[in-house]
């Protein structure tokens, strides 16, 4: 039988607690190897452009080379995964081979879900996101703002042109320029469902349903003719 390939990590993390946090929840995955924890920024970016890196955990705030200029000097092939202090960071190109973004204090089973979201990317980059997380990371209306959004808390997705209007059921809606079509293959499968060209829904949000249109909160939302057989029937198999 072939050996099942580890996914071979690296750490990086100005802090030496943060990095022996980190390679602590590394061991107890068997499916992880660790090639290098370390403080220091050269030598992580030595070590990620002269091996086969697979994962990098890379603090976004460090006084030498933060995070972000770390990711745009290196040239592998390596994914990252970054880890902060700050939930309000301002991240820019965030899309660019970042699987997730954990916020410190890390649990053990939040570090366990970015495995499983890297695991899923890898095997299928379209769907993976919206299948493994139960949040999702999008840029705001701020310049260089991202963020993290419960997967559950998302009643709607209105397409506008070319941003979308994502509506919450606890907050306002945020304003982010991606298409619709990135937020289908991003949001699970199982509980959204587009229902228009310019709409999708959460399923568990629905209040009432018409022959062509469905309630939400207060939003009405047109159901069109080339969805409704599929939504239909998604909405039936949850019942």
């Amino acid at each position: 039988m072939d050996k099942v390939r580890k996914i071979s990590c690296v750490i990086l993390d100005d802090q030496l607690f943060a990095t022996k946090i980190l390679s602590a929840y590394i061991e107890k995955m068997p499916q992880l190897e660790l090639l290098l924890s370390t403080t220091d920024v050269g030598l992580a970016l030595s070590t990620v452009e002269n091996n086969e890196v697979d994962l990098v955990f890379l603090d976004i705030q460090m006084p030498k080379m933060n995070g972000l200029d770390f990711l745009k000097h290196c040239k592998n092939r390596a994914r990252f995964i970054f880890t902060t202090a700050y939930s309000d960071y301002a991240i820019d190109g965030y899309e660019n081979d970042v699987v997730d973004f954990l916020l410190k204090p890390i649990a053990f089973e939040r570090f366990q879900r970015a495995i499983d979201k890297y695991k899923a990317l890898v095997k299928s980059p379209h769907v993976a996101t919206g299948q493994t997380s139960s949040t999702i990371v999008v840029k705001g209306d701020a310049k260089q703002k991202y963020h993290q959004l419960d997967v559950a808390d998302i009643a709607f997705v209105k397409g506008l042109n070319n941003y979308i209007a994502i509506h919450r059921v606890s907050e306002a809606p945020i304003i982010t320029y991606r298409n619709l079509k990135d937020m289908v293959n991003e949001l699970p499968e199982n509980d959204f469902c587009q229902v228009h060209r310019s709409y999708i829904v959460s399923l568990a949000h629905i209040r009432s349903i018409e022959k062509d249109s469905i309630q939400i909160g207060e939003e009405t939302i047109p159901i069109s003719a080339s969805y409704k057989t599929h939504f239909f029937v998604k909405w039936q198999s949850r019942r």
